[in-house]
């Protein structure tokens, strides 16, 4: 009797243990699987959320997981020697502190500000960009910040665009960081929107000096638009 019903009870074991295998085989992949995904995708959110906003603005998150990922492409490159990262947001109206300059050793804001836009991208909103001479329009993506000089606007940074057809061509066009005085609270009051130069991401005269001294010299610089002509021809972004 005994005989006959072991069998049964076997089957019975055998019937259970499969799926229940499978089951735990599956859930296991898929935890692997999700933590694979969380390491790979949240690292730039991770140094995000830890930013020190020293009291300002953070940027949106998605222009500065951009900006950090080609930042890290350009610095191992060589292209950019700093851990200083500047990020404008051009997808910001223009009457908002839309440039943000980061050191990335400690993880600080260091200085939010006013970023003016070329002439012939738009009026309060960036909408077009340009990197031919004469256009006196921005161009968007990386750079590598250059050397101090005086000129016309007084104390400049020059700017070498690190992008081939879509801002290369910034430092024959005199594309550089200067102040204006139409970056300012009172021209946004009497005009209902900031001043714009000739291409240049000008800035307020009682920052200039200060934010040209932090990142100049191979510091990474980058202009942000949700662009998907940009994301294509891109090399650095994703």
């Amino acid at each position: 009797m005994i005989y006959k019903i072991c069998p049964a009870v076997l089957l019975l074991i055998l019937s259970f243990s499969p799926s229940k295998y499978i089951f735990s085989e599956t859930k296991n992949v898929k935890e692997i699987a999700k933590v694979v995904k969380t390491n790979s995708e949240t690292n730039e959110e991770t140094i995000y959320n830890s930013l020190n906003s020293n009291q300002f603005a953070l940027p949106k998150l998605e222009s500065f997981t951009e900006a950090l990922k080609g930042f890290y492409i350009l610095k191992e490159k060589g292209l950019v020697t700093k851990n200083i990262l500047t990020l404008i947001d051009f997808s910001m109206s223009s009457n908002s502190k839309r440039l943000w300059v980061i050191d990335l050793t400690t993880n600080t804001i260091l200085y939010n500000s006013l970023v003016a836009h070329g002439r012939n991208t738009g009026n309060e909103f960036a909408t077009s960009f340009s990197n031919s001479a004469e256009s006196f329009k921005s161009s968007l993506g990386f750079y590598a910040t250059g050397e101090i000089y005086s000129g016309k606007h007084g104390k400049s940074l020059k700017l070498d665009g690190l992008e081939k057809g879509i801002n290369s061509n910034a430092r024959e066009r005199a594309v550089v960081i200067h102040g204006a005085d139409y970056v300012s609270n009172s021209f946004i009051q009497n005009n209902k929107r900031l001043g714009r130069s000739l291409g240049c991401p000008a800035l307020p005269l009682e920052l200039t000096d200060k934010i040209i001294q932090t990142i100049k010299d191979k510091s990474c610089l980058f202009i942000y638009f949700p662009s998907d002509t940009y994301k294509v021809a891109s090399k650095f972004v994703s």
